[in-house]
């Protein structure tokens, strides 16, 4: 067995088709059914289960191909780290973003970019659940999340660097005319209005950090919606629908004629932003720069 052979094996699991996966790795399909074949036979076990259209891996191929891809990302991150021996800052950056945080990219994207000039990005929306998958499988290097980072198995395993607190603020229809000119919103004149909360079923940590200033004053909200989109909470809020608590940062892009961006008057909500990354894992040198530059000119 070798790292070819592994490479064609884990092509072949995720495209569940020996044609398809040839195609992929540019050869033909009959060299790769041989190397499947002697693959199986130096294992001494089927990695595939063949009676249906399309292969799917054994027990013992699944473990083969979760161990396939440990190692062929350890080499890939290995092979990277020595060509940034002798070169400078450059290559892609894969930065992962839940949907509250996108507002704060462009403007940190903009600046190291000036600094940088040989990176380039790629960016990926998600929630915690998500983008904690895409890190473990190296799809990304970085996070950027409010805190706390939700993560499936805790965040022992990440190295989390806090951000400036982002101020919650209010949208409010515009139709709701009783606060026309008016610059800030009471909890409690909230309270008694229908509410859209920022919220999917596994990432609630703004919702419940909400829920309970509410609960701290003997309130509850009128919750109308739970939502996982910010544009969709925020076309809500501008149908007349009800009101939001959401980051400043987040209403600052997102501006209309439909609905006024008011300061709470007897509460201060902040949520959290840090960039999260596996601490067990290589960073790039523009992903140890891009930590280093944006938590030093904020500390600055």
């Amino acid at each position: 067995m070798d790292l070819r052979q592994l490479r064609y094996f884990s092509a072949v699991v995720k495209e569940g088709q020996i044609t398809s996966a040839a195609k992929k790795l540019n050869m033909e399909q009959p060299p790769l059914s041989r190397q499947m074949k002697l693959l199986e036979e130096e294992l001494g076990t089927p990695l595939f289960d063949r009676t249906g259209r399309k292969l799917v891996p054994t027990e013992a191929g699944w473990r083969l191909y979760e161990r396939a891809e440990e190692l062929l990302f350890r080499l890939e991150e290995t092979l990277l780290e020595i060509r940034e021996l002798g070169e400078g800052v450059g290559g892609t950056l894969s930065i992962g973003s839940v949907v509250s945080c996108v507002s704060l990219l462009p403007s940190a994207i903009e600046r190291f970019g000036r600094q940088h000039p040989a990176v380039t990005f790629k960016i990926q929306e998600g929630d915690h659940f998500q983008l904690a998958e895409l890190l473990r499988k190296r799809r990304i290097e970085l996070i950027v999340a409010r805190l706390p980072f939700e993560a499936p198995s805790g965040t022992d395993d990440y190295g989390i660097a806090s951000l400036p607190e982002d101020p919650l603020a209010a949208a409010v229809p515009t139709a709701w005319i009783e606060y026309a000119g008016r610059e800030t919103i009471r909890l409690d004149e909230l309270s008694e209005r229908p509410f859209l909360t920022l919220k999917t079923d596994r990432t609630t940590g703004m919702h419940e950090r909400i829920m309970q200033e509410f609960a701290s004053r003997g309130q509850a909200p009128r919750i109308f919606c739970e939502c996982s989109s910010v544009a969709v909470i925020l076309g809500l809020v501008a149908q007349g629908l009800g009101a939001s608590l959401l980051p400043r940062s987040v209403l600052s892009s997102f501006r209309s004629e439909d609905f006024q961006i008011l300061e709470l008057e007897n509460a201060v909500l902040q949520a959290e932003v840090g960039l999260v990354w596996l601490q067990d894992r290589y960073l790039s040198r523009s992903a140890e720069r891009f930590i280093e530059e944006l938590v030093g000119r904020l500390e600055s």
